[in-house]
């Protein structure tokens, strides 16, 4: 028999075995025949085929198992929210909206995440709302705040689950008994966003845009060699019910007609050394109408212009357009208040530890902006000696603390203007609605 050819088989049968295994069998079947040798072979192989079967079957059964653990992963259970209850609540929370791209939820991708987004991502996470769609909760707002602007007390209103059935929502002495939203969602949010309270009866068909009564909004910023008696005395000019559409963002988009509002006081006052800050309450805002009320009045306060140019641009018949001037910059507005009749709020925990790390957050925010502050006036008591290009050119003051530099200040009587609301309006129903 060829021994080699022998070889090569059982190498084939048994493929983990050495070379001195191989010598071993091989010697044990020396004197065997040839059809025994066969016989050997065919059950060897047939044994050897068994076992590889049962294997692969094996390792199937623990693919099977592990597909089915993956399925179960990527299907959840969805939560049912038919088999609980709901109640219409108002929330009071504040945010530092200083890395944010302002309040309101986006349907596109925003550069830097929303209030609303967050708050909301974080309500559907603890299944108090359903979906990410404000239609389906009956969600408002008071007062929608844009990029970079931060608010003190902002109210949003909308149906979340609730613990407790209708007949019990309605009893003061059962609320002890509802979900803690304000610990909850307090636990998941980031620092710079905390709810502050919770009313869980306001009242009948409430809506937080609708049923606020008025907003109070403060813009802080430094004295900077701005007179501040002229700037009272046109801030004064803004009081009362005037047509502000020389004082806010025209957009065609909102189909704004009507653009008086009533501005209930408008004062400044000392913050602290030379920090102020312009107090203003009002009924209702237009879009921008505070930064650009803040810009004319940074222009008075730098006797560039007279304090009768803000009665000038509420006279809508010797300004039916508004003439072309930059607002005053973001991060120094706050929604400081939002005021409401018949609200019985419930206040979150001071002393819990999420209310404790949100302060703690505000300090070290305090902490390096003023160690940030001290070190930039070392380098301007070191730098004030150095010329510069500006000397000759006019600073206008926009409230971020670097200014807009011009050569010739134009005044606003001089100035191009933009095209009417009207026209602005007529131009987008054209492109967009018909």
């Amino acid at each position: 028999m060829n021994w080699k050819y022998v070889t090569n088989i059982l190498r084939h049968i048994v493929p983990n075995a050495s070379k001195s295994d191989i010598v071993k069998i091989g010697n044990k079947y020396e004197n065997w025949t040839k059809q025994q040798l066969i016989d050997r072979l065919q059950a060897l192989e047939t044994l050897s085929n068994s076992n590889i079967t049962a294997e692969y079957h094996s390792q199937n059964s623990d693919i099977k198992k592990d597909n089915l653990t993956i399925q179960r992963k990527k299907h959840p259970k969805e939560f049912n929210f038919e088999k609980y209850h709901k109640r219409h609540v108002a929330l009071k929370f504040c945010y530092l909206g200083w890395d944010y791209n302002g309040l309101a939820l986006q349907k596109d991708k925003t550069p830097l995440p929303t209030i609303e987004g967050i708050l909301l991502e974080a309500m559907k996470k603890c299944k108090f709302i359903p979906s990410m769609n404000p239609k389906d909760f009956k969600f408002s707002r008071c007062g929608r705040t844009d990029k970079g602007v931060s608010a003190l007390n902002q109210i949003i209103s909308l149906d979340m689950r609730s613990e407790l059935p209708p007949a019990e929502q309605v009893d003061a002495n059962f609320d002890h008994k509802e979900i803690n939203y304000t610990a909850i969602l307090n636990q998941i949010l980031p620092p710079a966003i905390r709810i502050t309270a919770v009313c869980l009866n306001p009242p009948k068909d409430f809506d937080a845009r609708f049923n606020c009564i008025s907003r109070h909004y403060k813009y802080f910023f430094k004295l900077d060699n701005l007179d501040i008696t002229l700037m009272r005395e046109a801030a004064k000019h803004f009081e009362g019910e005037n047509d502000f559409r020389n004082f806010c963002k025209l957009d065609g988009s909102k189909q704004i007609k009507n653009y008086e509002r009533t501005i209930f006081s408008f004062d400044i006052s000392k913050v602290k050394e030379d920090i102020y800050c312009f107090d203003i309450i009002a009924s209702a805002f237009l879009w921008h109408q505070v930064r650009y009320m803040v810009a004319i009045l940074f222009l008075v306060g730098q006797k560039l212009e007279p304090s009768s140019i803000v009665k000038d641009l509420l006279d809508v018949n010797k300004y039916p357009r508004k003439p072309i001037y930059d607002m005053a910059a973001d991060f120094p507005l706050v929604l400081y208040d939002c005021n409401y009749s018949d609200m019985k709020w419930i206040k979150s925990n001071i002393n819990d530890y999420k209310a404790i790390k949100f302060r703690k957050s505000l300090e070290a925010i305090d902490y390096q902006l003023q160690i940030k502050a001290t070190i930039a006036s070392i380098f301007l008591e070191e730098l004030k000696e150095v010329d510069n290009n500006t000397s000759n050119k006019t600073r206008i003051c926009t409230g971020d603390g670097h200014g807009n530099f011009t050569s010739i200040y134009s005044k606003i009587e001089d100035r191009l203007t933009m095209r009417s609301f009207e026209e602005i309006n007529e131009n987008y129903r054209k492109k967009h609605l018909e």
